[in-house]
C-alpha cells in the first residue's frame, strides 16, 4: 500500500549503518579523480625539487651570491658563511653599489653581464678568481627548471589536507567493510561493490 518512494525508504531502514554505507559509496565514486589529481601534483613537485637539486647553473648562482655576501661581510662575524637562508635573497635588491644605480641583484640579472665585480664592489678584485668575469652562460638557468613554475602554484598545505582527507577516506571504507562483515546477507552486494 506504500508509495515507491516510502518502500523505498522502507528497505533502506533495514541496512544497517546505511550512511556510512552511502558516504563509502560517495568516497568510491570521487576517489579515482582524487587519486589522480594528488599523483599529478606529487610528480611536479618531485621534478621540480630534482630540477633544483641538479641544477648545475642555479648551484653556480647561489655560490656566486654566497661568495658575495662573503666579500662584501669580509672582517664580520658573517664573512665566513657557508650558506644563507633564502629570504636573505630580497636582500640582494637592497645592495647597492657606491653609484646607487646598481644592486646585487642588477649585477646578477644583467644580460650581457660584461660589467667586471670591481667596478661594482673594488675592494673584492679577489673573487674574481672565483666567481669569474662574465656570466651570461648562467642566467638562462630558469630554462633547467621547466616545473619550478607549476610546482610553486601548488598549495602544500591544501596538498596535505587532501591526501589526509584520502587516506580518512580509505579508513572508514575498511571500517566500514569490517563492520559489514557480520551484517549477514543485507550487505553482501556492499561488500562485493566496495572490494571492486
Amino acid at each position: 500500500m506504500l508509495g515507491k518512494c516510502e518502500q523505498f525508504f522502507l528497505e533502506l531502514m533495514k541496512v544497517p549503518r546505511i550512511e556510512a554505507k552511502l558516504r563509502v559509496f560517495g568516497f568510491k565514486i570521487t576517489f579515482a579523480s582524487q587519486a589522480e589529481d594528488l599523483k599529478s601534483c606529487l610528480t611536479t613537485i618531485n621534478a621540480a625539487t630534482k630540477e633544483v637539486k641538479e641544477s648545475a647553473k642555479l648551484r653556480q648562482i647561489m655560490q656566486t651570491i654566497l661568495t658575495l655576501g662573503n666579500a662584501l661581510n669580509q672582517g664580520t662575524a658573517r664573512g665566513s658563511a657557508v650558506g644563507f637562508k633564502l629570504d636573505s635573497l630580497l636582500k640582494l635588491s637592497d645592495t647597492r653599489a657606491r653609484n646607487n644605480k646598481m644592486t646585487l641583484m642588477h649585477y646578477l640579472c644583467k644580460v650581457d653581464a660584461h660589467i667586471s665585480l670591481i667596478s661594482i664592489i673594488p675592494e673584492c678584485s679577489f673573487v674574481l678568481e672565483l666567481v669569474g668575469e662574465k656570466m651570461p652562460e648562467l642566467l638562462d638557468f630558469a630554462n633547467d627548471l621547466v616545473h619550478l613554475e607549476a610546482a610553486s602554484k601548488i598549495e602544500l598545505k591544501t596538498l596535505a589536507e587532501e591526501m589526509q582527507a584520502a587516506d580518512k577516506g580509505l579508513k572508514k571504507v575498511v571500517q566500514e567493510l569490517v563492520a559489514s562483515e557480520n551484517d549477514g546477507a543485507i550487505s553482501l552486494g556492499f561488500r562485493k561493490v566496495s572490494y571492486m
